[in-house]
């Protein structure tokens, strides 16, 4: 029965699992070196250095209660670029590190389950000053983005890949979130998936709170095609694939 079968899936949400789970045999527990902070790279891969906390240019002050109070999804946006400092102050305010404690954990500016922190940040630039349009990753050690790969109709294809939901046609970037699932599994086994799940709504609430200080405005997406998605990205779509999506650009009045 349908009823039966939604009872089911409704077991993702407990934590029930955790008594399941022998954490004596996680990788943690074997001591297997946790996986690294940040996906590596090459060190002569281009790279775009981005203003540090306290030195962002055009990056208002907001009362927290009226960032929370202001807080909505903006699907409209106005055509205009956003900054480069801008876009380094949303990179930081969801994904920034404040203090590396080790090569495997790093505290950060958003919560996660045991320090994990099992997300990697993509940017569809269309219209951010100093970029030209291009995928490029953020490397929060770093505090920097690294160039990618430029795509040929990248904005229609990302729309293709969101079942045709159009807001990234007029929004300056879109922010993707990837999920390395073995970053939480190394710690939590089978117990991992609810709270990656939970650690994706901490990143996206924090962007768009961030968003309200700098006049722009964005619409949490989780509705896309995981295959099309995965392979834009040139993702492996196992070990690294798409979790969530945000546009982002000029709030539109």
């Amino acid at each position: 029965m349908e009823e039966d079968r939604l009872k089911t899936f409704r077991e993702f949400l407990k934590d029930g699992v955790r008594k399941k789970v022998d954490f004596r045999k996680t990788d943690q527990s074997r001591g297997i070196p946790p996986p690294p902070v940040e996906k590596p790279f090459p060190e002569d891969a281009p790279r775009v250095a981005l203003s540090r906390p306290g030195a962002w240019k055009g990056v208002g002050t907001i009362d927290l209660a009226d960032a929370i109070g202001r807080r909505q999804s903006r699907r409209l946006y106005r055509r205009g670029a956003l900054t480069l400092d801008e876009t380094a102050f949303l990179l930081w305010a969801t994904q920034g590190v404040r203090r590396v404690l080790d090569a495997g954990h790093a505290l950060r500016t958003v919560p996660s389950a045991g320090c994990r922190h099992a997300f990697e940040t993509y940017l569809c630039v269309f219209d951010v000053e100093g970029l030209e349009p291009a995928f490029y990753r953020y490397l929060p050690l770093e505090h920097q983005l690294l160039f990618e790969f430029r795509e040929e109709n990248a904005v229609e294809k990302l729309v293709a890949a969101l079942y045709g939901q159009p807001y990234p046609r007029r929004a300056a970037v879109t922010f993707i979130w990837t999920v390395i699932p073995y970053r939480m599994e190394w710690r939590y086994g089978p117990a991992s998936y609810k709270v990656i799940a939970l650690d994706g709504g901490h990143v996206c609430q924090n962007l768009y709170l961030a968003c309200e200080a700098v006049g722009a405005g964005t619409c949490a997406v989780a509705a896309y095609d995981q295959t099309v998605m995965d392979r834009l990205l040139r993702l492996d779509g196992e070990e690294e694939f798409t979790f969530y999506l945000a546009p982002v650009g000029r709030a539109k009045d």
